[in-house]
Formats: C-alpha cells, structure tokens, sequence
C-alpha cells in the first residue's frame, strides 16, 4: 500500500518511470529528461495528426502521468493538421528535440514507435498506423 494511499499515483509514476527507461535503453541515449522530451514531441506529433476519436482511443492506453503530458495543449478544433507530410512531422519534433546532443533523427523518432509497439496493444497499434498519412506511417515499423 502506498505511504499516502494513492496507489494509482504510484503506479503511474512508477510506469511512467519504466517507459522512458526503455526509450532510453533502446536510444542508447545517456539522459532519460531527453529521452521524455522526444518521447512527448513523437506523442503530440502523432496527436496532432489524427482524429479526435482515434486520439481518445490510443490515449486509453497510455499511463495516466504520460497520457496528461499528450493531452496538454491540445486544441483539438485544429486537427488533423494540415500539413501532414513526414518532413513537417520530423521537423516539428526536431525544433523540439533539438537541445539533445543524442538526438539522430528519423532513426530516434522510429525507436519510439518501437516502444509504442512493445506498450499499447498491436490493434490500436494498427488502427494509429492506419489512419496517419504515409509518410508519417512510413516511420513507423510493423
């Protein structure tokens, strides 16, 4: 039982916890504040790209401290964005991402979805990867 008996807190930090030290080991990266950033750029990235409904479905899935970090700022009257091309994508996480000495590119933002793979179920994986536009699809492996 947790000190304060929020055990629900608890278990989203400590899930929180497990999932950024997994991006960070599949990175290789050395910090895991970076590792969150570009886990949270790759997120809203992917938020911004899709439909409310489908939106609120992936973010069912995700721990609760990680899912508010997704959900912050979010306008969703302003989505899907209207660029919806991969380099639009992979720049707006690269103005984001772009403090991090690790950072590598394409090859970063697809460890993510990697992770993202391996932590939501393989149906919502698929209903994600269907309804973003190629190019963005095209980061993300099967």
């Amino acid at each position: 039982m947790s000190a304060k008996g929020l055990e629900v807190i608890d278990h989203t930090v400590q899930t929180t916890h497990e999932w950024i030290n997994e991006l960070k080991e599949r990175l290789d990266w050395v910090g895991h504040r970076d590792a969150l950033h570009l886990l949270r750029a790759t997120l809203t990235g992917l938020r911004d790209h899709l439909g409310i409904e489908e939106v609120a479905d992936f973010a069912a899935q995700l721990p609760l401290l990680i899912r508010g970090m997704f959900y912050e700022g979010w306008q969703p009257a302003s989505t899907p964005l209207k660029d919806r091309s991969q380099q639009a994508f992979v720049d707006r996480i690269e103005k984001q991402i772009a403090s991090s000495i690790d950072y590598r590119g394409i090859e970063d933002i697809s460890t993510v979805f990697k992770l993202l793979n391996a932590r939501i179920s393989a149906g919502e994986v698929c209903d994600m990867r269907g309804n973003l536009p190629s190019g963005i699809r095209g980061l993300w492996p099967k």
